[in-house]
């Protein structure tokens, strides 16, 4: 059961890099101008990983569904509304990689009124506590070092090459 719920959440994950791949494209027609490549394949290769290693913890430990998975569940439940109230207050703009228009425009409505960055604060970080709760795979929390680093970097990139905005 854990491991079906898991895989429907990575589903909707390769979902919605079907959407960051329609809005590069469309970004790269305009001339956008993409910032931090090498990290954003750290991130995915990290977060892929991250998935990887908690589907494999599952099928191999077969963990029951308990609190502490119920609270994983509910914590990816939250994270994914975010990502989607992300992706649509952004629209076209949205993407998991940095891509950066000479006319970008900066938003401060819906959710990002509130929080600066709730795509790394209210999505991504709950998302992957969230995946090792469910599965119970706390060694695949490791990952979160390198992953951390990983997301630190990209708010600073992000920040940095969209400076000029401001």
């Amino acid at each position: 059961m854990i491991t079906f719920i898991l895989l429907i959440f990575f589903a909707i994950r390769l979902y919605t890099l079907y959407i960051s791949i329609q809005h590069e494209r469309a970004l790269k027609a305009e001339g956008a101008k993409q910032h931090g490549v090498k990290n954003s394949k750290y991130l995915a290769i990290t977060h892929t990983l991250i998935y990887v290693s908690a589907i494999i913890t599952a099928i191999i430990q077969h963990p029951r569904f308990d609190f502490i998975s119920l609270v994983g569940l509910i914590l990816l439940v939250f994270s994914y509304i975010v990502l989607f109230m992300v992706i649509r207050t952004l629209g076209s703009i949205w993407t998991l990689k940095i891509y950066i228009l000479k006319k970008h425009r900066i938003v401060e409505q819906g959710i990002f009124k509130y929080i600066k960055h709730p795509n790394y604060f209210l999505n991504i970080i709950p998302e992957l506590i969230g995946v090792v709760l469910l599965t119970h795979a706390y060694s695949t929390a490791l990952l979160f070092i390198p992953y951390a680093l990983f997301l630190y970097i990209r708010i600073q990139q992000e920040e940095q090459a969209m400076a000029h905005l401001y």
